[in-house]
This record gives C-alpha cells, sequence and structure tokens, in this order.
C-alpha cells in the first residue's frame, strides 16, 4: 500500500514497500521513519512484541536501505498524515550503507554531482510533485480550450531565435541543430489545426551562469491562428492563473514545505497588469538604472520593473531591433513590435516570451534579408505567407522559471530534475 493511502486503513494489516530514512532508538522501541514517493510513515518496533531476529533485523536499516515492512496501521494525530504502524515484519530488500548525503550542510557542487541521490530528499521531491501537477495542469487547460496538442522536431535545419545560441550536430551528411524553440513549427501546425500547442525541451547555447539560466529547459508553446497580441495575453494571464490554482489546491503541504503560503498562489489572477517599453524605460530611469531606447531588459531591469506590482506583468511593444524576426511592427507605430514579455514578481524575471507574428509574405522576407538568414533554410515557414495566411499569435511559458517564481527557489537548477548548466553535464 502506498503511504499516503495509509489514511483509509486505520486498524487493518498493511504492507509497505520504501526506503529508510532515518532509524532512531528509545529503550526497547525503534522508531523507522519510511518514504516511498507518496508520503511518510513512522513504522514503530516494539522489541518485546517481535521476534528476535525481526528485532535485530531494524538495526540494519541504514538511511536509504529499501526495505518491505508489514505491520497494523493506527490513526496518530501526533504523527504526519495522522498515521503510524505498529511493526510486524521487515525484509530488507536492499542494503544501503555510508550514504553519502547526511542531514547536515553540504556544498552546492557536491550535491549536484550526486543529484540523483539528492533528489530523495525531501525537498527536491517536493519541486517534482509540484513541478508534474504544474505540467499536467497546463495539459489539462490548453485541451479543455480546445488546443491540440502536436509534437515539434528537436533536430532542426535552421535557427528560430538567433543564430549565435545554437547547438550543432551533424546530421549524416548536413548541419543540424538543437531545437531553440517549437514555434516556427507550431505556425504551420496552427494553420492546420487552429489553436495548437507543443511540449518540449528547448536547448540555447548561452554562456550564461545566473541562477534564472539552464542550457536544457522545457516549454510550453501554445500557437493560435485569428488571434491579435491582445487575445494572446488575455490567454496567458487565463492559463497560468488556472494552473496555479491546481497547484495551490492540490500541493498545500508542499508549497509551505518550500516557503511559499498557498493562498500567494492563489491570489495570482487575471487581469495581470500591462506596460508598455516606454513606461518600462520611465521606472528604470526612477530607480536609477535606465537604458538608452532600443535596448532589451537585463535581469536588474526585470527586477526592478516587477517590484512595482504584486502579480506578473506584461510589457509589451519593445523595440522592433531588440525582439526576433517574425514579430509584427504595431502599425500605428513600426518601430516597436506586437510583442510582450510576462515578468513575475520579486525578482524572478521573465517567465513568457511571445506576441503577433508577420503575416505579410514581403514583410518576413524582407526581414530574414535584414537579418541575414539564408532564405532557403525559411521558404517552408514563407509558404505559410503565401497560402491563406491569418493574423497568428503565440507565446512560450517557461517551466523552470515559472517554478522557480512560484517556489522561491533559489537558483532555476532545482526546478528540473537534471539540470544542464553552462559547467555541468553530469549526471
Amino acid at each position: 500500500m502506498r503511504i499516503a493511502e495509509l489514511g483509509q486503513a486505520i486498524g487493518q494489516a498493511v504492507e509497505i514497500e520504501g526506503w529508510v530514512v532515518g532509524l532512531r532508538k528509545s529503550g526497547g522501541i525503534r522508531f523507522l521513519a519510511l518514504r516511498d514517493g507518496s508520503g511518510r510513515v513512522q513504522a514503530v518496533a516494539r522489541e518485546a512484541d517481535l521476534p528476535q531476529d525481526v528485532w535485530e533485523r531494524t538495526a540494519e536499516c541504514g538511511q536509504e536501505t529499501s526495505v518491505r515492512v508489514t505491520g497494523t496501521c493506527r490513526a496518530d494525530a501526533r504523527a504526519p498524515g495522522g498515521v503510524e504502524v505498529d511493526l510486524r515484519g521487515i525484509e530488507i530488500v536492499g542494503v544501503s550503507s555510508d550514504y553519502p548525503i547526511q542531514p547536515k550542510e553540504h556544498g552546492v557542487d557536491f550535491l549536484l554531482d550526486n543529484r540523483h541521490l539528492w533528489l530523495r530528499a525531501d525537498r527536491q521531491s517536493a519541486i517534482l510533485r509540484v513541478r508534474h501537477v504544474f505540467m499536467h495542469a497546463v495539459r489539462e487547460w490548453l485541451d479543455r480550450e480546445g488546443f491540440i496538442g502536436a509534437d515539434t522536431p528537436i533536430l532542426t535545419p535552421s535557427a528560430c531565435e538567433g543564430t549565435t545560441t545554437l547547438f550543432e550536430t551533424t546530421y549524416f551528411e548536413q548541419k543540424a541543430y538543437l531545437s531553440q524553440s517549437g514555434q516556427l513549427y507550431n505556425e504551420a501546425l496552427a494553420m492546420a489545426l487552429g489553436k495548437v500547442y507543443c511540449f518540449a525541451p528547448a536547448f540555447r547555447a548561452e554562456r550564461s551562469k545566473t541562477r534564472r539560466h539552464l542550457i536544457e529547459f522545457w516549454m510550453v508553446e501554445p500557437e493560435m491562428a485569428f488571434c491579435d497580441l491582445d487575445g494572446c495575453l488575455q490567454t496567458v494571464e487565463r492559463l497560468l492563473s488556472s494552473a496555479l490554482q491546481e497547484i495551490a489546491r492540490r500541493c498545500p503541504d508542499e508549497l509551505r514545505l518550500l516557503g511559499r503560503d498557498p493562498s500567494e498562489v492563489q491570489k495570482v489572477q487575471p487581469p495581470f497588469p500591462r506596460i508598455s517599453y516606454d513606461e518600462a524605460l520611465k521606472i528604470l530611469d526612477e530607480e536609477g538604472l535606465g537604458i538608452p531606447w532600443g535596448e532589451d531588459f537585463g535581469a536588474p531591469h526585470e527586477a526592478a520593473i516587477s517590484k512595482r506590482f504584486e502579480l506578473p506583468v506584461f510589457v509589451h511593444r519593445y523595440p522592433t531591433q531588440a525582439k526576433a524576426f517574425y514579430m509584427k511592427p504595431d502599425p500605428d507605430r513600426p518601430e516597436v513590435v506586437l510583442s510582450a514579455d510576462l515578468l513575475a514578481p520579486e525578482g524572478y524575471g521573465e517567465i513568457v516570451g511571445g506576441g503577433q507574428r508577420i503575416d505579410d509574405y514581403d514583410l518576413l522576407l524582407q526581414r530574414l534579408q535584414e537579418h541575414d538568414l539564408p532564405v532557403q533554410d525559411y521558404e517552408w515557414y514563407l509558404d505559410l505567407r503565401r497560402y491563406g495566411s491569418v493574423p497568428h499569435s503565440g507565446f512560450g511559458l517557461g517551466i523552470e522559471r515559472t517554478l522557480a517564481w512560484v517556489l522561491r527557489l533559489e537558483h532555476v537548477r532545482e526546478a528540473i530534475p537534471f539540470p544542464r548548466m553552462l559547467y555541468r553535464l553530469r549526471p
């Protein structure tokens, strides 16, 4: 039986398969703390009630020894989950001795070297459970709203976000690259299915060593035909709010363990504040962080802007020169594009980027040439403007950055099971 289900088995004989987190002794009693991935429970072994071989076996349970325990489940209001198990039998499945991660402070490099074991810690397991709920809630919301999930390639022949951050590989006799984003392919899918999304890893060869950067990360990328910038931003805020409400509902214990009150998460509801790039520059001037018009924001700038707001804030209509080639210019002001970034509160930075795409063939061709991109590699992308082009928009929501904000993580590396960073490829 799973530990999370023990509350339904009060007074019954149960069998638990899991790992020993800790063992302590008081007189003729031993207390075994057990976990199985669904929760924790304490198994109580009393020497007077057990055969000698069973009693001696309980002493052999080092940290992370895997065991099969039988006993009787009983209610105990003082215990986590409100239950304990009176141990009657124990089988050691896998011995563990000299477990390297002990209940003391360890350096970050040591913990990352032992990430495969660090995942077993309560905090790390809680993060992964929340990640699962978040990704599941995102999918459920998109499915309810009529989006079709469709996969996009991991190996691509050309760039999406910029040629300087591509991982190059050999594809038989050709060059290929790890995908930076599924967006371009999503646009083709949207022309077939109307509203689509892909959920996939993305790869950016950025030489960034900050608490907000990963080399490999996960994004959900919805794309919508017949949708303008305003419709795109409404979709962002509805999707994000719905997923966070689900986290607050299903993961209150995990949130508290990680230092976040569930009620704070529940407050993230539409509408989110919106400011233009120009208005953001005024905030930066007031904060003493002014930058020239046309430059993109860095981490300090995003933090300064977001601290003015309790909810995530959209910054829209960035300068054309600061955004990707496919962003549609504002018809009333062509030096800016119909794009927006969503900045998380508390200094966690951009968690969503998106906007309206260019739907005019001639303008897209011009942009490709201005960015010195090989037009032949994008002929298929230009076809989307040749044959029945429509206004369309979409966005990418970064899973790890969003979770880092929601869970108040010091570094985004904790939001993914096995982080890939500038100087880390193992384990």
